[in-house]
Formats: structure tokens, C-alpha cells, sequence
């Protein structure tokens, strides 16, 4: 069981740094958006593997939900859904 926990992490791990480059490198600022938000994802699952449930609930809600959601927002009212 031990080394089935390790893949994961290492998984999650990985899928947090590829989509946190990811938003950080992307023209197209709603795609970056994304990523940011797949990256905040990729983080409450670390802390659920890491056994922090609330953390993780925190993390959910506010790096995978109202910070994307806030965003795309301020996108759509100054016009910029597009590149930078």
C-alpha cells in the first residue's frame, strides 16, 4: 500500500508543477486562468494524501473555485477573455 501512496503523490506532485507552469507560461489569459485553477486542484489533493481534510476543503473552495471565478469575472468586464 505503501508504494501505491507514493505513486500518487508523486503524480499530484507532478501535475501541480506542470499546471502551475502551465499558468504561469500561457498567452491566453482565460486558459492561464484554468491552469491556476487545475493548479489549486492539484493542491487540495496533496492535502488530502497529506491526511489535512480541511486544508484540502479550504484549498477547494478557494483555489479551485472563487479565485478562478473572480478572475474570469475581471476578465469579462475589461474586455480581455483573449491574450494579453
Amino acid at each position: 500500500m505503501s508504494n501505491l501512496v507514493l505513486i500518487l503523490n508523486v503524480a499530484v506532485v507532478l501535475g501541480l508543477v506542470v499546471s502551475a507552469i502551465l499558468a504561469a507560461e500561457l498567452e491566453n489569459l482565460l486558459s492561464a486562468v484554468i491552469a491556476l485553477s487545475i493548479t489549486g486542484l492539484f493542491a487540495a489533493a496533496e492535502f488530502l494524501i497529506l491526511h489535512a481534510p480541511d486544508v484540502a476543503i479550504s484549498e477547494a473552495a478557494v483555489g479551485a473555485a472563487l479565485a478562478p471565478v473572480i478572475l474570469i469575472v475581471t476578465l469579462k468586464k475589461i474586455g480581455k477573455g483573449g491574450s494579453k
